[in-house]
């Protein structure tokens, strides 16, 4: 699996919510309302939310995808991982180049709205060379930074919406319901034909997924964006419709002085205000929307050849990222071809063959997602799972399929096209590069061939990036863990013996089985052990909560250790050993658990930290996370004086902030709602961000230096 330098993660939500939002209101409300009301008549309303419905089970698939694998190259990677390389090669070139097709699409588009502030006899060359400069100030953008860029499309939405919002307000008290007369008269087929047409309005909405990788908490941010995105754009469509056709009626939305209308918003706003300002105010909204697609479109294509490229799909330069993280090389490639394509071919044209071919990819994601569950991976762990498995993805696959029926023969025959063009690049380059193949394989283990093992280490590596969910026990378990300090000459099985006595004590299986779980899991290569620190770890039936035990060994002991492979290696000086059970239930949990441990281990200075520890408490704060815990002190003349004498029940902390420990000269306590506190105490608190950050605010003078 490639090892490569990671992308920052720099985009919240509202970064989220502006990518995908300014991705998806542009073309699909700025144009094309005139050639899908010449199509269905007023009943394009219904056709807008046609298209809206059928881009659910796609989008909720692959939203899945992108909490369980946040990774840059979006789609490309969840079809590689879960169909296997070649599905990845066509699926990585055919996205990156809708995608750049789609972003020459809307600046060359944006030209019909340009053309309301320039006179009327400005030549085309001067509307490409606006296209073409464009393309340069984006790029460049893009260069300084995801972070950069996000902020510049927030400024773009923000002012879109407010400018669509007077729009949709004012144009709402012009309606004429008898615009909406004989409302099915085009006919249902001419309606789904119409669905078809406007259903890549909505695609745009998905295109952050493509930047999972630098997206903050993406198990939060990611799912949350997109249905605030969603839920904005098909009310902005359908209401906008409304008031397209209820203040206009069909024939004005459609044509504009005989010809078809380019600009069906604008002239909808001027007979809104009964004069050409209202004209030029949208003019300016339709620009903004087209500016924020340009700018989303190459910050979400430059990660496709970044993706592939670490993958060994595509040359190595391309894999190469700057400080920030940002594939420059990435987003110069992207920025040239979109202007070769600016310069030499219709994108006008072409964007709409492309369509087909996302729409392809929309169904392969949905196999995707009944691939990824059925392989019975435990590391593959979304924070978003797609509700109604699997009919959900059944339904996507086929409304996708069903709608490239209806777009016709030539947007098939440029998918088929594209479809080949991958086959011959990954025969001809990319096989012989990579040593990879899908989870779909994990399903057919029983036949007991090309069963890839490293997936599932990737996918406990992105575990471990990803972090805890906020119902994760991680830190009651560690501050009701039970500490081993083991003794000079004590072995590994000796310590096993020790932790499996104790563990033994609180669930119910016996200490002799505890520690031949432990002990041929390590033999077995299950255990993780680096740079000082073992991990056994067990699934239990019949438990319901997670539990460890916390050993040390000061002079370091050794560990004989195997590996997958059937070999056996030692490992010396082993100075930290957690040995964690889980549930068996929840394997997924368990895997969390033990990427938090590994994390912490990780981090510079553990070590040193864990060495020195005097106390079990101590040694327990280490493991705790800095923002969930504090640790106070109890003496006469500071702050904390008022709690000397206290029960615990009668603290008044912050709500979800409890007691885990309490040092007393020298030995723990067990913390009960009834304990008195003593001068002198330590005390260890556990709870929420909010809750510990008031603590440590309020007795600020009373926290130990490392708080």
């Amino acid at each position: 699996m490639a090892i490569h330098s990671p992308t920052k993660k720099h985009l919240g939500l509202f970064g989220v919510f502006a990518l995908a939002t300014g991705a998806t209101l542009s073309s699909g409300f700025f144009l094309l309302p005139s050639y899908a009301t010449q199509m269905a008549g007023p009943a394009v309303v219904l056709a807008y939310l046609i298209a809206g419905l059928l881009l659910i089970p796609p989008m909720l698939s692959k939203i899945e995808l992108g909490t369980a694998m946040p990774r840059s190259g979006g789609a490309y990677y969840f079809l590689d991982r879960s169909l296997g390389p070649m599905v990845g090669t066509i699926g990585g070139l055919g996205i990156w180049l809708a995608l750049l097709l789609k972003t020459a699409f809307a600046l060359v588009g944006m030209s019909a709205y340009i053309q309301l502030f320039l006179p009327a006899e400005t030549s085309e060359s001067v509307y490409t060379m606006i296209a073409l400069g464009l393309v340069v100030f984006f790029g460049g953008l893009n260069i300084l930074g995801a972070k950069k860029t996000t902020s510049f499309q927030i400024v773009l939405v923000v002012m879109l919406l407010a400018l669509l919002s007077w729009f949709l307000t004012a144009g709402s008290l012009e309606i004429k319901p008898a615009n909406f007369s004989n409302f099915f008269g085009k006919g249902s087929e001419n309606i789904l034909s119409a669905a078809g047409l406007v259903f890549i309005s909505y695609v745009g909405v998905t295109k952050v997924i493509s930047v999972a990788g630098e997206i903050k908490n993406p198990e939060r941010n990611l799912p949350l964006g997109l249905f605030l995105a969603i839920g904005t754009a098909i009310s902005v469509y359908i209401i906008g419709l409304i008031v397209m056709i209820g203040v206009s009626g069909t024939e004005g939305v459609t044509y504009a002085d005989g010809e078809i209308n380019m600009t069906p918003v604008s002239s909808v706003a001027s007979e809104i205000t009964g004069s050409s300002t209202g004209g030029l105010i949208m003019a300016i909204a339709a620009i903004f929307a087209f500016l924020s697609v340009a700018n989303a479109g190459i910050l979400s294509a430059s990660r496709y050849p970044l993706a592939m490229s670490r993958d060994h799909l595509l040359p190595p330069s391309l894999r190469k990222v700057d400080g920030k993280g940002t594939p420059i090389i990435g987003i110069i490639v992207s920025a040239s071809f979109i202007v070769l394509v600016i310069l030499f071919l219709d994108p006008l044209k072409i964007a709409k063959l492309a369509s087909a071919f996302q729409l392809l990819m929309f169904a392969l994601l949905c196999i995707s997602v009944i691939v990824m569950r059925e392989a019975k991976l435990d590391s593959y762990d979304p924070g978003f799972r797609a509700p109604f498995y699997p009919w959900l993805q059944i339904i996507g696959t086929l409304a996708c399929i069903s709608i490239i029926g209806v777009m016709g023969w030539m947007p098939a025959l440029f998918s088929a096209g594209i479809v080949v063009v991958g086959i011959i690049w990954y025969f001809v380059y990319a096989r012989k590069r990579v040593d990879r193949y899908g989870a779909i394989y994990h399903i057919f283990e029983r036949l007991g061939r090309k069963r890839f093992v490293a997936l599932d280490a990737e996918l406990r590596g992105i575990l471990k990036e990803k972090g805890l969910r906020a119902n994760d026990p991680f830190d009651e378990i560690v501050a009701k863990s039970r500490v081993i300090d083991a003794a000079t000459d004590a072995s590994f099985e000796d310590i096993v013996t020790l932790a499996s006595e104790e563990l033994a004590s609180l669930l119910p299986t016996t200490a002799t089985a505890l520690a031949d779980g432990f002990l041929e899991g390590t033999r077995v290569g299950a255990t993780p052990v680096t740079g000082g620190v073992a991990l056994p770890h067990l699934r239990v039936p019949d438990i319901e909560q997670p539990i460890m035990i916390i050993a040390r060994s000061r002079d370091g002991i050794t560990i004989n250790v195997g590996d997958v492979f059937g070999g056996n290696h030692a490992e010396k000086a082993i100075h930290a050993i957690f040995f964690l059970v889980s549930p068996e239930s929840d394997p997924s949990q368990h895997l969390r658990l033990l990427a938090q441990l590994a994390g912490h281990v990780d981090q510079q200075g553990f070590m040193p930290r864990w060495l020195n520890a005097n106390t079990n408490q101590e040694m327990k704060e280490i493991l705790l996370r800095e923002d969930r815990f504090a640790s106070l002190h109890l003496e006469i003349g500071t702050p904390t004086e008022p709690l000397i004498n206290l029960p615990i029940h009668q603290l008044g902390f912050p709500e979800g902030c409890l007691v885990a420990l309490i040092h007393r000269r020298g030995h723990m306590v067990v913390p009960r709602g009834s304990t008195i506190l003593e001068d002198g105490d330590q005390l260890t608190i556990i709870g929420d961000e909010r809750g510990t950050r008031a603590l440590k605010k309020r007795f600020k003078t009373t926290f130990s230096e490392s708080d």
